[in-house]
């Protein structure tokens, strides 16, 4: 299989990774949550990077993930005091640690292959370039195997606790009386989410995972009227512009990962005004009637 084929299938796996978690925080209202997470993972991954040896290690994408937790846990302890509320905690923490990053790739860290560019659109011909070879066989980038790791993990959680999801959701007073552990199942969502967004870092930096993760829920939302239909709206958005972002992107010599973010914005512009349309001309039907 060519290179620019096994590129493609790393795109559709990352987006797809990425989505299916997007649609509880777009239900929650926590959408930019994901670009709080994004940015303060990387000193966790510079660090880590330097300690493991790799930036490819999984002791660096899950250091880097409990990174990410430090915007979540932090958040919820400067929200606890009251003074602050919305998205503030978040405003407060995640430029301190994405600075943290920055200051310690460009200086201190200086010998560790990720550069400011890497860092904010991510590349996915580099992400792709390492091979596992086993046996003589090549069996596709390494990237590629953790990436489908990280997918089928989001997939067994999100299907193991979908219920207590669903009724956190919509109803946390319910849940909370029911005897469910609303904190802890929310805390492990966030590290799930943590988990994807470091792991996707390398393909998508911390600016485009934001589309990867946010945008498809944002479409489906406009679309659908249950869980079922949202999560596949979800994956049938992630696949197909995943694999139209990409090919555009090679054809026109282009930067990869920004193909697949314009292709999720033209998507999210066209369901809208489909659906703004739509209702009005709904709307005039029945004024007419």
């Amino acid at each position: 299989m060519s290179f620019a084929m096994w590129v493609m299938i790393l795109a559709v796996v990352t987006a797809l990774a990425c989505a299916l978690p997007g649609v509880w925080l777009v239900l929650r209202r926590q959408s930019m949550l994901t670009d709080a997470i994004s940015h303060s993972v990387l000193p966790g991954i510079v660090v880590a990077a330097v300690a493991s040896g790799t930036l490819h290690s999984p002791w660096s994408i899950l250091g880097a993930a409990l990174m990410g937790m430090l915007v979540v846990m932090g958040a919820e302890f400067l929200e606890s005091t009251g003074l602050i509320s919305g998205d503030g905690p978040q405003g407060l923490i995640f430029p301190a640690l994405f600075s943290i990053g920055v200051i310690l790739v460009s200086t201190r860290f200086s010998q560790v292959a990720v550069s400011e560019s890497a860092i904010l659109v991510g590349d996915l011909n580099l992400a792709a370039f390492l091979p596992l070879q086993v046996g003589g066989a090549d069996l596709g980038p390494q990237y590629l195997w953790v990436m489908g790791g990280v997918l089928l993990l989001n997939i067994a959680f999100l299907a193991v606790f979908h219920r207590q999801l669903k009724l956190i959701t919509f109803d946390r007073e319910l849940a909370t009386t029911m005897g469910l552990r609303v904190r802890l199942l929310n805390q492990a969502m966030m590290l799930l989410v943590s988990v994807t967004i470091t792991a996707s870092f390398y393909a998508a930096g911390a600016v485009l995972v934001v589309a990867l993760m946010i945008v498809p829920a944002a479409v489906a939302q406009l679309v659908s009227r249950s869980l079922a239909v949202m999560f596949a709206v979800v994956s049938v958005v992630a696949v197909s512009n995943a694999v139209a972002g990409f090919w555009v992107a090679y054809w026109l010599d282009a930067a990869t990962s920004s193909g697949l973010a314009v292709f999720y914005g033209l998507t999210f512009l066209v369901v809208q005004a489909v659906v703004l349309l739509t209702r009005r001309a709904r709307h005039a039907r029945v004024a007419v009637a």
